[in-house]
């Protein structure tokens, strides 16, 4: 026999025909991947959407500071140069949210803050107004014994507050924790829809990069 004659193997298939499972699981995968990529501008949205609903209110986390927690040794509330104030960066942060709110038409009927001095900048910088000054809001870093105190007042706050007033409160990650268990970045707002009895429960999450 020549060897053009002779009968070659075939060559294998790069591309084998997958299974009918297989072949399923991997397009389902890849579903969940487009959606998951997609996700993030859709929660933006929804969390956008959601503040124009009534019994919603607002908890943000100060805008970025030089990193850390707490403040130096001996600050004081009525110095703010002995605290940990906004970075440059942080008070840019702050005005782009302000921006986003008024780019739609949204805007605060109460500005509440925790007394040191980077939550009310934050809020000051994000409204344009000065924000009012609240001791449930205030730092809990070092100050663990006043958690119960402080949650219990601010869900009294919210269980008096009337379902179309929008409030805008600024403060510490800590305090937000506390009261809802979420721990978020510096600038980021906690969307809090607000039940029965004050009792708060969290319906969103916001970050204007």
């Amino acid at each position: 026999m020549s060897f053009r004659d002779r009968v070659l193997p075939a060559a294998p298939q790069l591309m084998p025909r997958l299974p009918g499972r297989v072949g399923f699981c991997l397009a389902l995968l890849a579903a969940l991947l487009l959606v998951a990529s997609q996700s993030p501008a859709l929660a933006q949205a929804d969390a956008w959407t959601l503040l124009r609903q009534p019994g919603h209110v607002v908890f943000m986390r100060h805008a970025a500071t030089p990193g850390g927690f707490g403040d130096p040794p001996r600050y004081r509330l009525d110095d703010c140069a002995s605290q940990r104030n906004l970075t440059d960066a942080g008070r840019a942060q702050a005005r782009r949210t302000g921006e986003a709110f008024r780019a739609r038409g949204l805007a605060f009927d109460r500005v509440l803050s925790s007394p040191w001095c980077r939550c009310m900048e934050t809020a000051k910088l994000l409204t344009e107004r000065d924000a009012e000054p609240m001791d449930a809001l205030s730092n809990l870093v070092g100050r663990t014994e006043h958690r119960e105190q402080q949650v219990a007042a601010l869900r009294a706050y919210l269980a008096g507050l009337g379902s179309d007033t929008r409030v805008l409160f600024s403060t510490h990650g800590i305090v937000i924790n506390a009261l809802v268990g979420i721990n978020p970045a510096e600038g980021e707002m906690v969307i809090v829809k607000v039940g029965a009895g004050g009792e708060p429960s969290v319906a969103g999450r916001l970050r204007v990069e």
